[in-house]
């Protein structure tokens, strides 16, 4: 199989060597180029062909805003990962850059001790990133072709409206191109959709409170931040901070929120896991899943505790997933009720909780 090949463009000298040799050390991975600017690497993309671009924020003559956005107007097939800051200026960037097409970031290293725990800080985030946007299989397995999942399913099921029961709730589990994704589906959700809306969206603390208020600001439901101990309301939605899991309770006076920093579940925190699980706990079958595009298999084991309550799960579909994983896990182990373009997901999600039929909704 060809290598992923790979153009990095930073400013800093110290940081094209320390990414080129991490690349560079891996069996599926090329480094074709480095560039120092946006407008050196604009030259070279015609020259080198890379598949995905590593690019910074912060650089002379052309900075990376302004660089991505001639890399989708000039190059629309080139992925691109952000450098990012993990302060609230690199949170706001990063969402901006997100919203611009870029297709995932990664945060630079901060509060390390030693050269070597950056590196493997950036090693540990960027490659299986690199590999899980180009489709590139795991070291030592080998495939024919270059194949992002497993189709198992590849219909659009029709929905009709459930004869019993109800949804009290809406939980979505997110990732990889989460923040566009969620742009599209949480404004696009009607003020008296009548039920709460919790999610998990894989990010670090800071960033988290920036995506609530882009997505309150884009209209729609009011998106919260959650707090340890926040109350559970219809027609909101609850963002899980990052670095917390979020789970719900039930106590005399009502249902709330709990924060916790338990271990990593799927190697996240927050994970989309634990809140299923929880929801189930309160809500049981009485709640829809929402999986959404997503490296790797976060909230497939609570969809299935999910279907097993008697809820519904519905998926994106591949074509429209910037990354297959997270709902390709959920088709794959046969626990999609429905499977549906990111811009049919918001209906689903109405239809479902109002148990009315889609066709009413597109005719309005």
């Amino acid at each position: 199989m060809s290598k992923g090949r790979v153009l990095v463009v930073d400013d800093s000298v110290v940081v094209r060597k320390v990414v080129t040799d991490i690349l560079g050390s891996e069996p599926d991975l090329e480094v074709v180029g480095t560039a120092a600017n946006g407008k050196i690497c604009l030259q070279k993309v015609s020259q080198v062909n890379p598949e995905i671009i590593t690019l910074d924020f912060e650089m002379p003559e052309m900075n990376g805003i302004e660089t991505l956005k001639e890399l989708r107007e000039k190059f629309p097939k080139v992925k691109v990962i952000m450098f990012s800051a993990l302060t609230e200026q690199g949170a706001s960037l990063t969402l901006e850059a997100l919203s611009l097409g870029a297709s995932d970031y990664v945060t630079k290293p901060t509060q390390v001790s030693s050269a070597d725990e950056a590196r493997a800080h950036v090693k540990s985030q960027l490659v299986s990133k690199i590999r899980s946007l180009l489709c590139l299989p795991a070291p030592g397995v080998v495939y024919s072709e270059r194949s992002s999942s497993k189709i198992i399913k590849t219909e659009l099921p029709k929905f009709t409206p459930r004869n019993s029961g109800k949804f009290d709730i809406v939980c979505i589990g997110v990732s990889t191109g989460g923040p566009k994704a969620l742009a599209e589906v949480i404004p696009n959700l009607p003020k008296d959709i009548g039920v709460p809306v919790v999610m998990v969206q894989h990010m670090p603390a800071m960033f988290t409170k920036i995506l609530a208020e882009r997505l309150t600001a884009a209209g729609g439901l009011p998106v919260k931040e959650a707090t340890d101990g926040m109350s559970l309301e219809a027609n909101t939605v609850y963002l899980a901070p990052g670095d917390f899991h979020m789970e719900v309770v039930k106590l005399s006076d009502g249902i709330f929120l709990k924060l916790n920093q338990g271990p990593h579940e799927n190697s996240c925190r927050p994970a989309v896991d634990p809140l299923f699980r929880s929801v189930v706990s309160v809500f049981g079958g009485n709640a829809l899943g929402v999986i959404m595009t997503g490296m790797g298999r976060d909230g497939c084991r609570g969809c299935q505790v999910l279907r097993e309550a008697g809820g519904e799960v519905i998926i994106q579909d591949e074509k429209s997933s910037v990354v297959w994983g997270m709902p390709g896990a959920v088709a794959e182990a046969d626990l999609a009720n429905g499977i549906y373009p990111l811009s049919e997901i918001a209906n689903q999600i109405t239809a479902r909780v109002k148990r009315i039929s889609v066709d009413k909704l597109i005719t309005k």
